[in-house]
């Protein structure tokens, strides 16, 4: 299968757009309803569309918006990465993350240096490993504790995106009972996954993530924190963005 990815408003996509979309969410995730998926999806402002090039079937997605929010006064901004999923048969493809990429570097561009970060919350191990994979520093992270800065930020964007449900003693978005899940054969822990140490760090930080819990995290969002790792995702590859 030869795949594409896209970035595209989300006021541009269609009705069967949006049918794939809450499709794939439905099957790799437990307790999905079309209301909720769609206010989230309405609030965002770009999708990155990962698509059949031949059929144009959509086999993954991942909706992004900026977040205005300030600490002790200052004024600060975040790109926050909310329903993202990817069918199994196309697991361990790098185009969603080059999209994501492209449109981080063009984002680093425009805001003012020091004031932007990723703010990703994670309900599972296979998010939250894309924090060490590409980011040189980012909390919270193992074997490292959250500075007073970083936590400062980090619960200004919880409290400011979740504002009913944030957690700020544990830096955790708590799911409601009826709040969505992935389903228990999607990201299973098996023996070998959970001798990994960044794997291990999640569960101890997030206990709940097999009950929708989400664990709050941050990166500066700047060239210089991309790993060597991050370089194929950031590379003159990515597709072109219609940020603006």
């Amino acid at each position: 299968m030869k795949l594409e990815a896209q970035i595209v408003r989300v006021a541009g996509l269609d009705g069967y757009d949006r049918d794939q979309m809450f499709g794939l969410m439905e099957r790799y995730y437990d307790g999905m309803k079309r209301d909720g998926f769609e206010a989230d999806l309405n609030e965002k402002q770009w999708v990155i569309l990962l698509q059949d090039c031949d059929s144009h079937a959509i086999c993954g997605f991942s909706t992004q918006m900026i977040l205005d929010f300030a600490v002790d006064g200052a004024r600060m901004h975040a790109l926050f990465s909310g329903d993202t999923i990817v069918e199994r048969r196309c697991w361990g493809q790098s185009l969603l993350a080059q999209a994501w990429g492209r449109l981080a570097i063009e984002l680093i561009d425009r805001y003012p240096a020091g004031s932007l970060y990723w703010f990703l919350i994670s309900k599972g191990y296979k998010t939250y490993r894309y924090l060490p994979l590409f980011f040189r520093e980012y909390y919270p992270r193992r074997a490292t504790a959250t500075p007073p800065w970083a936590k400062a930020i980090i619960d200004a964007l919880g409290s400011h995106k979740y504002p009913h449900a944030y957690d700020p003693t544990a830096g955790i978005v708590r799911a409601e009972a009826t709040a969505c899940r992935l389903r228990r054969d999607v990201a299973a822990l098996t023996g070998g996954r959970l001798r990994d140490p960044e794997i291990g760090f999640f569960i101890d930080s997030n206990p709940g993530h097999e009950f929708g819990d989400e664990l709050c995290c941050i990166a500066p969002l700047t060239r210089a924190n991309f790993s060597v790792a991050a370089a194929r995702p950031l590379g003159r590859h990515a597709p072109q963005v219609v940020a603006g």
